[in-house]
């Protein structure tokens, strides 16, 4: 992840067109005797355009902008941040950025802020390989639609302009899904001392002082949701939308459980939720799949265990600034068509998430990587992490298995509730107690 940096947006980057663009490259290529083609990189590396970027550090990884700039000759500047002050920023820092990488609950709050631009699914190459939860809600046609803010009821508007989003899928897409995942409890088997089969396990009196769940509203609100409907305290109508009711309960639980001394801490970042687990200081917590696999890198044991409840899901995605236009908007989708291509998908997939055009990151990727990863099978050979490092022995299966097993079993999506800001205030004081 990168820090942020200055740049100056000269004519060349912003005030030129497609065409004057690719005539300009074209010229110079031929003045320097390459002939009358010219590769896109060299293209896009002779205007100098940068996009700059910002999201969670889960996507915004400095290898994807290395390769970016290798296959394309596009600067990415990206900057990292939680989820969060990744909203805020969308809607109150609009000119301070080119891309979104957000997640689809952060896009229900910034779409109708008019801060991003719908694009075109008629100008992305890969559109039809995106995977069908992103279009119509379910993994396959018979699959029941979880609650929470699934990615596809705010992934299309009507028409350029609209605030609303559309019921239906359109030609308008609000952001392109890029990246998700089916989270669940990460565990200590080595400390927990028994088998663990529910989210109501972190409640366990026996882990008093040993537990977390994470600090972002939005999120840790539906791991408390799956928590309390474990425990019979409550069954929502969805705990992806709670009355202000459910939310008193939910939350004056947690209070409670706090004041009772039932948790370690609250955790905002990656690296928070790594470091709690391996120093052993929180043996059972909200976690997410790539963190658990840090620390098994560590050599310490760590599982990521499937619940009989099943998986709090989230996706993220790229969206467009409103106020992209000419060559920046023209490299932004040359960007996004990348994106999707598959070496970024593979990438992805190899830290534990999953890329929404799993067909082009199969090409990227050793048909033991796929078996692994895909389709719950155990590992031929070890299984290396993005930068080489042994992440899984020979002979080990994903937790949770393979992707339908995983991603067949969301009980709910991240979520904004029509509550939001209520939700925000009683969920602010129990960090507070």
């Amino acid at each position: 992840m990168t820090t942020p940096r200055k740049h100056s947006f000269g004519k060349s980057a912003s005030g030129i067109t497609r065409r004057s663009l690719l005539k300009s490259g074209v010229a110079a290529a031929a003045a320097a005797g390459a002939g009358s083609l010219i590769s896109a990189p060299s293209v896009w590396a002779q205007t100098q355009i940068t996009l700059r970027q910002f999201g969670t550090g889960v996507s915004n990884l400095n290898a994807i902008a290395e390769r970016c700039k290798k296959d394309l000759g596009i600067t990415l500047e990206m900057t990292a941040t939680d989820s969060d002050a990744a909203a805020q920023r969308a809607v109150t820092q609009p000119n301070s950025y080119d891309v979104a990488d957000v997640e689809y609950w952060i896009a229900k709050k910034v779409f109708p802020a008019g801060v991003l631009q719908p694009m075109d699914v008629k100008k992305l190459k890969y559109y039809d390989k995106i995977v069908p939860l992103f279009i119509n809600g379910k993994l396959k046609a018979d699959s029941v639609i979880a609650q929470g803010t699934a990615p596809h009821t705010v992934g299309f508007v009507d028409k350029p302009g609209a605030k609303a989003f559309a019921k239906a899928p359109t030609q308008w897409l609000t952001m392109v899904p890029t990246i998700y995942n089916a989270d669940t409890l990460g565990i200590r088997p080595d400390l927990v001392g028994r088998d663990i089969t529910s989210w109501a396990d972190i409640m366990d009196p026996k882990f008093k002082g040993k537990t977390s769940i994470l600090n972002i509203p939005s999120i840790g609100i539906m791991d408390a949701a799956m928590i309390m409907e474990a425990m019979g305290n409550v069954k929502y109508a969805d705990k992806g939308n709670m009355t202000k009711a459910e939310i008193d309960k939910t939350i004056d639980f947690l209070i409670k459980a706090k004041k009772d001394g039932q948790f370690r801490a609250f955790w905002k970042s990656f690296d928070e939720s790594v470091n709690l687990m391996a120093s052993g200081e929180v043996i059972i917590q909200s976690m997410w799949s790539p963190a658990v696999a840090a620390v098994r890198s560590k050599g310490i044991a760590c599982k990521y265990q499937p619940l009989k409840e099943g998986y709090r899901a989230w996706g993220g995605g790229l969206g467009l600034a409103a106020h992209l236009k000419g060559a920046k908007l023209d490299a932004a989708y040359e960007y996004i068509n990348w994106y999707l291509s598959g070496w970024v998908g593979a990438y992805l997939n190899r830290q534990g998430y999953y890329s929404a055009a799993m067909d082009t990151a199969k090409q990227h990727m050793s048909e033991d990587e796929w078996g692994f990863w895909v389709e719950g099978k155990p590992a031929k050979a070890d299984i290396l992490s993005p930068d080489g490092k042994v992440m899984e022995k020979a002979g080990a299966v994903r937790d949770g298995g393979s992707f339908d097993e995983r991603m067949g079993k969301v009980a709910c999506w991240n979520s904004v509730m029509d509550e939001d800001r209520y939700m925000v205030r009683r969920w602010n004081e129990f960090i507070a107690s």
